[in-house]
C-alpha cells in the first residue's frame, strides 16, 4: 500500500463534487472570481497597447488609403472598447456559470465531452473569416503547448469539481480556446477592416494569453487549498494516445494568415514565420491525400518503395528543363481548371518518367513532401494562368518557368514561406512589370524582350546555384528604374499639359464672367465693347495665370474695365468733360501696358488708340468730322489680332459652355472610384478587341477628372469620376490588383485547400 503522501499522477474519478452541491458551486464561484478579476486587468492592458501599435503601422503605411484604414481602426477601438471587454468579460463569466450543466447535458453521464461550439475548423468560409479563423487557432495552438504543465493540473481538478467530467485543453473554459473564442465573439462589436482585427489578436495573444500562466498558478493554488488533489504531480501522460492535433491543422494554418498579415512587426523570427507556413501548407495538402477519393490512387505505405531522392529529383528537371528550354514550351497550356490540373499531374508523371530513365525503373510515387512541393508549385502556376491581372502574353511567358521554380523550391523548401526569397521577389517583380503591359505602349517589345530574355535564362542558366534569381532581379530593377524615369518625364509633361489646359479655361470663364456681368445690358459703342470682349477679357486671363486671382494687378485690370465704361458715359457739362479728361491718359496708360502683354503690335495700338481719340473727342464736344464718328461708332473691323479670341456674348453662352455637372452616384463603383489613388492600375476595353493598361496619373484638384497614362508616360484617357464609375459598372475598365503576385496565389491556395476535395463521396 502506498503511503498517503506519495505523489501520484493517477487521477481517481471516485474523487467527484457535484457541480450543484455549496461547495462545488463556492469553488466555481471562486475560480469564476479569479479569472474575472486577473482577465479584467490582462485585457485592460492589452487595449492600452492598441493605439500605439495602429499609429506606428500607419507612420510606416505604403499609401494614404493605407494609412487612413489604421487611423479608422483607431478610433473605431477608442469608441467601442468598453464593448468589447463588457462581451469578453461576460462570456467567461456565463461560459464558467454554465459549464457544469451544459457538460451534463453534453455527455449524457458517459464521462466524455464534446468539443464546445467555439472550436475552430477549417471549413468553406469567406477570406476574412478563413484569415481569422487561422490566427486564432494559431493563438490556441502555441500557448497549450507553452502551458501544458499548468493547464494540465487545472484540467485534472476542474475534472473532479465538475463531477468526474473529462477536462480537455480544448473544453476548460478558461483554456487557452475558450477564452480566444470568447474574444473572438467580442470583437464582432468593432467594426473595422480584417488587417486591424488581426492586430488586435496579436496583441491579445502578447498581453492576455501570454500571461495566463499566472491565472492558473492562482486557480491551482486556490484550488489545493481547497483539497483538490492536492498531490497530484504536474506530469502529462505520453501514452501512445491520440495526439493533441484539434488543431495540428489549423495551428500551423493560422500562421500562414496571421503571418501574411499587416501585423509583421508583431510576428516572430522569420525561420519560425517559415516552418509554420510550410506546415501549414503541408497540413492542407495532407488533408487532402488522405480524405476518401473515388477511383482515386492510394499511397503506398513508406518503406514499401523507394522513393526517389531530391539529387534524382533535380537530376530529373534538369532534364526537363533543357527540353524546354529547346522546344522553348512548357507542359503546360492555358485551358480551364480541370485541363490545368491534368497538366500538373502529367508534369508529376514526366518527372516521374525521366526520373525511371535515368535509374533504370519507374517509381510509382515521390516523397510525401517532394508531392507537396510539385503541387504546390502546380497550383501556384495554375494560378498565374488563371490570374486576370496578367495579360495574355504575359501569363504564357511567365507560365514556362513552372520548371525552374519546382526545382528552387525543391533546393530551398523556405520559397514558398519568406517574402524577402530572391525566387519569389523575382517572379513577385516579373507580375509586377506585366501588369502594366500591352502592345499598345510596348510597341519597341522592350518590356516584352526582357521579360523574355529573363525567363529564357532561366531555363537555359538554372542548375543548382539560386543566387542566379538575385542576379535577374537587380537586372531586371535596374531595367525598370531605367523605364521608370524615362517613363516619368513623359507623365509629367503630360500632367502638367493638363493641368496647364484646366487652369486656362478656368481663367477664361473667371474673365468672361468679369467682363459679362459689366457690359452685358449696357449699350457700348461697338469698339469699346471689341476691346473689352476680346483684348482686355485677354489679358484678364493672362494676369489670372501669372498673378493670380487674388493679386493687386488683377484688381487693376478690373478697375480699368470700370473706368472704360464709366468714359462711355455722356459729358454734357463742364464737371463732366473735366472729369473725362482727367480719366483718358490713365485709360490710355492702362490700355497701351494691357494690349502689349497680350502680344499687340505697336501699330496696332497705335491704330486702336486713334479710333479712341477721335471717339473721346467727340465725347468732349470738340469738333470731329461727322464721318469720323460714325466711322468709329459703327466700326466692327478693329486693329485686333485674329490670335486674340472672343469671350463668350453673354452669360447664358458662357454657362451653356460649361461642363455638365456631375450625376449624383450612390454606387459601389462610385465608391471605390473615390478610394483610388494614383499610381494604381486599371484595364480598359478601348475596342472590339483591344484592351490598354493605364495607370492612373493625376486627379485634377480643379476638375476632379482622373488622368490615366500607360507604362510610357503616355496619355491613355482621362474621365470624370462619374464617367469611371459607368466604365466600370459596364465592365469596360476594371480596377487591377495591387497585392503582390505571390501572397495573392498563396491565399487562393489556402483558400482551395481548404475547400471539400470537389470529387469526395457525400457524407463519407
Amino acid at each position: 500500500m502506498k503511503d498517503a503522501s506519495e505523489s501520484s499522477n493517477i487521477v481517481s474519478l471516485t474523487q467527484r463534487l457535484d457541480p450543484s452541491s455549496e461547495r462545488g458551486g463556492a469553488l466555481l464561484n471562486t475560480i469564476r472570481d479569479i479569472a474575472g478579476r486577473r482577465l479584467q486587468i490582462l485585457v485592460n492592458g492589452m487595449f492600452e497597447h492598441v493605439d500605439d501599435a495602429l499609429f506606428d503601422l500607419a507612420e510606416k503605411a505604403e499609401n494614404n488609403a493605407a494609412q487612413m484604414h489604421y487611423f479608422d481602426g483607431m478610433r473605431e477601438v477608442r469608441k467601442r472598447r468598453p464593448m468589447v471587454e463588457r462581451s469578453f468579460l461576460g462570456q467567461i463569466s456565463r461560459d464558467l456559470s454554465d459549464f457544469a450543466s451544459s457538460y451534463r447535458n453534453n455527455t449524457g453521464g458517459n464521462g466524455s465531452v464534446s468539443p464546445p461550439l467555439g472550436s475552430v475548423e477549417l471549413s468553406l468560409v469567406a477570406d476574412n473569416e478563413l484569415e481569422e479563423s487561422l490566427a486564432i487557432t494559431s493563438m490556441i495552438g502555441k500557448n497549450e503547448t507553452r502551458l501544458t504543465r499548468d493547464l494540465f493540473a487545472v484540467n485534472q481538478r476542474l475534472s473532479v469539481i465538475y463531477g468526474g467530467v473529462k477536462i480537455d485543453d480544448a473544453t476548460n473554459p478558461v483554456g487557452p480556446a475558450a477564452l480566444s473564442q470568447a474574444f473572438r465573439q467580442a470583437m464582432r462589436e468593432l467594426n473595422a477592416e480584417m488587417r486591424v482585427k488581426l492586430i488586435i489578436y496579436k496583441l491579445f495573444d502578447r498581453y492576455v494569453l501570454a500571461s495566463l500562466d499566472e491565472l492558473y498558478q492562482e486557480i491551482n493554488a486556490e484550488l489545493v487549498q481547497a483539497g483538490v488533489l492536492p498531490q497530484l504531480r504536474h506530469e502529462i501522460p505520453r501514452s501512445g494516445g491520440a495526439p493533441r492535433t484539434a488543431g495540428a491543422a489549423t495551428q500551423a494554418a493560422e500562421a500562414a494568415g496571421a503571418g501574411a498579415s499587416e501585423a509583421t512587426f508583431l510576428a516572430d523570427d522569420e525561420a519560425g514565420a517559415s516552418s509554420e507556413l510550410i506546415q501549414t501548407l503541408r497540413t492542407l495538402f495532407s488533408a487532402r491525400r488522405t480524405t476518401p477519393v473515388s477511383g482515386g490512387a492510394q499511397r503506398l505505405p513508406a518503406g514499401a518503395v523507394q522513393l526517389p531522392s531530391a539529387n534524382e529529383l533535380i537530376g530529373a528537371l534538369s532534364v526537363l528543363q533543357s527540353q524546354a528550354a529547346i522546344s522553348q514550351q512548357m507542359p503546360l497550356n492555358t485551358g480551364n481548371s480541370s485541363e490545368l490540373a491534368g497538366e500538373v499531374q502529367r508534369l508529376k508523371e514526366h518527372l516521374l518518367a525521366q526520373i525511371g530513365s535515368l535509374r533504370g525503373e519507374k517509381p510509382s510515387q515521390v516523397s510525401t513532401i517532394d508531392e507537396d512541393t510539385i503541387d504546390l508549385v502546380g497550383m501556384l502556376f495554375e494560378f498565374i494562368l488563371e490570374d486576370r491581372n496578367l495579360p495574355t502574353d504575359m501569363q504564357v511567358l511567365l507560365a514556362r518557368l513552372q520548371i525552374p521554380y519546382l526545382k528552387a523550391a525543391i533546393l530551398d523548401r523556405k520559397l514558398f514561406a519568406h517574402r524577402q526569397h530572391p525566387a519569389r521577389r523575382l517572379l513577385d517583380a516579373l507580375a509586377d512589370a506585366a501588369k502594366g503591359w500591352s502592345a499598345e505602349s510596348d510597341r519597341d517589345h522592350r518590356l516584352h524582350d526582357k521579360i523574355k530574355s529573363i525567363v529564357d535564362r532561366l531555363l537555359q542558366d538554372f542548375d543548382d546555384d539560386m543566387t542566379i534569381f538575385e542576379r535577374l532581379c537587380a537586372e531586371l530593377q535596374e531595367f525598370q528604374d531605367i523605364s521608370r524615369r524615362r517613363a516619368e518625364l513623359a507623365e509629367q509633361r503630360v500632367a502638367e499639359s493638363t493641368r496647364g489646359r484646366e487652369k486656362l479655361e478656368q481663367a477664361r470663364r473667371r474673365a468672361a464672367r468679369e467682363i459679362l456681368s459689366r457690359i452685358e445690358g449696357q449699350h457700348l459703342p461697338p469698339l469699346i465693347h471689341g476691346i473689352l470682349s476680346r483684348a482686355w477679357a485677354n489679358y484678364l486671363v493672362l494676369t489670372i495665370l501669372r498673378q493670380g486671382e487674388e493679386s493687386s494687378e488683377f484688381r487693376d485690370a478690373l478697375r480699368f474695365a470700370n473706368d472704360f465704361i464709366e468714359s462711355t458715359k455722356p459729358a454734357r457739362t463742364l464737371d463732366e468733360r473735366r472729369a473725362l479728361r482727367q480719366m483718358l491718359p490713365g485709360i490710355e496708360r492702362a490700355l497701351r501696358r494691357g494690349l502689349a502683354n497680350v502680344a499687340f503690335q505697336e501699330s496696332d495700338i497705335d491704330r486702336l488708340l486713334a479710333q479712341l481719340h477721335t471717339y473721346y473727342r467727340h465725347q468732349l464736344g470738340e469738333a470731329v468730322p461727322e464721318a469720323e464718328v460714325q466711322a468709329v461708332e459703327e466700326s466692327t473691323t478693329l486693329p485686333i489680332p485674329e490670335s486674340i479670341q472672343p469671350i463668350a456674348e453673354s452669360e447664358a453662352e458662357l454657362s451653356r459652355s460649361e461642363p455638365e455637372p456631375e450625376p449624383a452616384m450612390d454606387t459601389p463603383e462610385m465608391q471605390l472610384v473615390a478610394e483610388l489613388k494614383p499610381g494604381t492600375w486599371l484595364e480598359f476595353v478601348t475596342g472590339p478587341e483591344t484592351i490598354e493598361r493605364a495607370k492612373l496619373s493625376w486627379i485634377s484638384p480643379m476638375s476632379g477628372r482622373y488622368l490615366f497614362v500607360n507604362r510610357r508616360g503616355l496619355k491613355v484617357a482621362d474621365y470624370a469620376p462619374h464617367e469611371l464609375a459607368q466604365a466600370l459598372a459596364s465592365a469596360t475598365a476594371r480596377v487591377l490588383e495591387s497585392t503582390a503576385l505571390f501572397d495573392r496565389a498563396l491565399d487562393a491556395i489556402v483558400g482551395r485547400l481548404s475547400q471539400p476535395a470537389p470529387s469526395q463521396a457525400p457524407n463519407e
